[in-house]
């Protein structure tokens, strides 16, 4: 895969499945724009990956405000005049019963996870069409998008949107050769935005048919895999990378 010198936009830069992605891009030579609210993770990443500071951006977005976000693109549009991929990978997954749940939560999943990804979209999109650079954006989204799970109603709608969204950008987006795909990464403990308890955690790794979490190279693969030559003739495709579990929970069988 070649991209040296190809400017990435990374959103929830500071995550688990974000951080990952970085490291991807960073060791192929890509430029990184490092995109999170959490701007003191940020430069440590910068720093605990030696990345060079003249040809990387950081910025604290907040990703609920649409001013913010057109800051991060005017950033990318000082410093590059467009980028070459963009990554839409921020979310939030809070939990809790819809008849218990407050307006200002679920407005606060959506802004996140879906209106957030269309703004960035739009705005990037914006800068590559006017600098004639082909690209590709990846949103990432979930196997939570295949089903309706009590107590995560919102994010899965919110997942499911995106889907649809991204399919609608890449039939919009197609004519300037700039391709939109999406990647729904497995089950990957350890987000300090949503954390989780021990034997939900259990639970969870369970269910995956090959009985394991997802790790650094799983989905930052499939997203480089995606974004790169290899793939110029995919567009509107939604990738799993979960170790099986958008297939369905295993039954139980007998110790061989």
């Amino acid at each position: 895969m070649d991209f040296e010198n190809k400017g990435v936009v990374v959103t929830g830069a500071a995550g688990v499945f974000g951080r990952w992605i970085v490291e991807f891009f960073a060791r192929e030579g890509a430029k990184l724009c490092l995109s999170d609210v959490r701007e003191d993770k940020l430069k440590g990443i910068v720093a605990d990956l030696q990345l060079d500071p003249a040809s990387t951006i950081i910025h604290a977005t907040e990703l609920t405000q649409e001013k913010s976000i057109r800051e991060l693109a005017e950033q990318v549009s000082v410093r590059w005049g467009a980028p070459d991929i963009v990554i839409n990978n921020a979310g939030i997954y809070p939990s809790g019963l819809l008849l218990d749940l407050e307006v200002a939560e679920w407005d606060r999943v959506f802004d996140v996870n879906f209106r957030a990804p269309f703004i960035v979209s739009r705005e990037m999109a914006k800068l590559m069409i006017a600098e004639g650079r082909k690209g590709s954006i990846v949103n990432i989204s979930s196997g939570a998008a295949r089903h309706v799970s009590a107590k995560w109603v919102p994010y899965n709608t919110s997942k499911i949107a995106l889907e649809r969204l991204s399919k609608g950008l890449a039939l919009e987006l197609a004519p300037y050769q700039i391709r939109v795909n999406v990647v729904e990464p497995g089950f990957a403990p350890g987000s300090e935005v949503s954390v989780l308890t021990n034997d939900y955690v259990e639970q969870m790794l369970e269910r995956i048919p090959l009985k394991r979490a997802s790790g650094p190279n799983d989905a930052a693969g499939a997203v480089g895999y995606l974004c790169s030559e290899k793939a110029s003739f995919v567009t509107g495709a939604v990738l799993s990378v979960d170790g099986g579990n958008c297939i369905g929970t295993p039954a139980v069988s007998e110790k061989r």
